[in-house]
């Protein structure tokens, strides 16, 4: 187990992404690095009111703690008490043009020890899509780079992290998904640590392929006011889950992390309405009939 060798694939992979995120806008992305008190710190990288994303940050974080926090002890509880080294590379893009989606990818490693104790580490991840207008080209072109993704790592991996995004990114008080999904997986050590490092890095790697075409096809696409309400209306309810809901999120806000690295994934212009619904036929609605499901896209 190197843990060296993770954190330089997580800063290249930072700047890789930066650099191709800043020729698709054409602005440059502010640079911000940081350090944490309890121990470790970060590079932040976000763009606001560019060309093409309204908000954007690709994030890098390495930090370390006396004891994980509970958002990262839920699923294993016999981990609690142990010190901890967390590194990772989360990626949240917000764009201005309603028929662009937001797109979500998150990369990360940890290593739990206490005296004594054999070190357990694992990897987690996972890339999702979240559309205001859907396109049913962009879907399953997303979910069809996701599994390319995976193909290597055996027959059922892809089905299996992909109904795991299904599950995971789902607002139970809403009772919709959050968006088409992708792939998202935690807790991975098996069957080593070599297998779930290389799983993990081609997560990151297909990011741009995924998501890019997309955005080249619809950044362009004409829109007024009544898409753009619709987007701020939409994006509530991605606020609502990275706030109520998302592991990392969580974490963060738990182990004292920096805030404004962390809240960085909420979209700059949002609102609320009270019981709000589409007008059936119109293409809002169908966002919530065709495309917040469940669905096998590919």
């Amino acid at each position: 187990m190197d843990t060296a060798l993770v954190r330089d694939y997580l800063t290249d992979l930072q700047g890789w992404i930066i650099g191709r995120l800043e020729e698709l806008d054409g602005n440059p992305f502010r640079r911000d690095e940081w350090t944490r008190p309890e121990g470790g710190g970060g590079i932040s990288c976000l763009i606001e009111n560019g060309n093409v994303f309204e908000r954007g940050g690709v994030n890098f974080s390495q930090v370390t703690g006396n004891a994980l926090p509970a958002s990262a002890t839920a699923a294993r509880p016999e981990l609690a008490g142990r010190s901890f080294q967390a590194m990772g590379v989360s990626l949240v893009l917000h764009p201005r043009n309603p028929f662009v989606p937001t797109v979500h990818m998150n990369v990360r490693f940890f290593v739990a020890q206490k005296p004594g104790a054999e070190p357990v580490a694992w990897f987690g991840g996972g890339m999702d899509l979240t559309p205001y207008y859907g396109f049913e080209e962009d879907a399953v072109h997303f979910h069809g780079v996701c599994r390319a993704a995976l193909e290597q790592f055996g027959e059922q991996t892809h089905a299996r992290f992909k109904k795991w995004c299904d599950e995971y990114f789902y607002l139970k008080h809403r009772k919709e998904p959050r968006g088409v999904g992708g792939i998202f997986f935690d807790d991975l050590s098996e069957p080593d640590f070599d297998t779930c490092f290389a799983l993990t890095r081609s997560v990151g790697d297909h990011l741009v392929d995924a998501y890019v075409p997309i955005v080249e096809r619809r950044r362009d696409l004409p829109f007024g006011e009544a898409e753009r309400d619709f987007q701020a209306y939409r994006r509530g309810r991605y606020v609502e889950f990275n706030l109520v809901y998302d592991r990392g999120t969580l974490f963060g806000l738990q182990s004292g992390g920096r805030t404004e690295s962390i809240l960085m994934s909420l979209p700059p212009v949002v609102k609320w309405r009270y019981d709000w619904k589409p007008e059936p036929g119109t293409p809002e609605a169908k966002l919530y009939t065709d495309f917040l499901t469940a669905r096998d896209w590919i």
